[in-house]
């Protein structure tokens, strides 16, 4: 009988690694690899992502609010809800080419309103703030030429049907004078300006 010659080389068993596990092989590492730095990725890049349109929309936010605050005359927006509430301006829904403007010193702070509404909708405005059309005075112009001035509105125009009323309001809340072009009795244009004191 003959024995397997000395020189042929035994297989090696399998040597683990520290843990006690077999190494991994090389296919399977690049794969982890490839893991982790897509997680790093995602870790770092969408909060980045966020930052960056974060600063884009405050950097937005901040040009409309100094084009607003740095404006004279008109703009045409709508005043905002919180604006509506502090000076009792009731904007009525459907309103159209509406304008406003604001002013502020330390003795008062003023919003001047313009807006075009069907005539039901004038007088559903008329009774949220206070008043009613059978208060409307024919030819009153109760806005002063001075606050008339500050936004270029000229009630001299002839051939408009004007009417007019104040709305006087203990402090602090606020007083508002209207003028309400009747020229189209369907869609009258509404000029309003409120008045707060602090």
């Amino acid at each position: 009988m003959s024995s397997l010659p000395a020189h042929v080389p035994q297989p090696q068993p399998v040597r683990p690694g520290d843990d006690g596990k077999p190494p991994e092989d090389r296919r399977h590492r690049n794969r982890r690899r490839w893991l982790t730095a897509i997680v790093i990725v995602l870790l770092v890049g969408i909060p980045a992502g966020y930052l960056v349109v974060s600063a884009e929309q405050s950097r937005r936010s901040g040009r409309d609010k100094e084009a607003e605050s740095s404006a004279t005359g008109l703009q045409p927006l709508r005043p905002s809800k919180m604006k509506r509430r502090i000076y009792e301006v009731p904007v009525p829904g459907g309103a159209t080419g509406l304008r406003y403007y604001e002013t502020s010193n330390w003795k008062s702070s003023r919003l001047y309103v313009q807006f075009d509404v069907t005539s039901g909708r004038l007088d559903t405005f008329l009774g949220e703030m206070g008043v009613s059309r059978s208060s409307l005075k024919d030819g009153s112009i109760p806005i002063s030429a001075r606050d008339q001035r500050t936004v270029g509105w000229d009630f001299d125009i002839p051939g408009h049907a004007w009417a007019g009323v104040s709305h006087d309001q203990k402090d602090p809340r606020p007083s508002q004078d209207v003028v309400v072009d009747l020229s189209d009795p369907a869609f009258p244009r509404v000029y309003v300006v409120s008045t707060t004191t602090p």
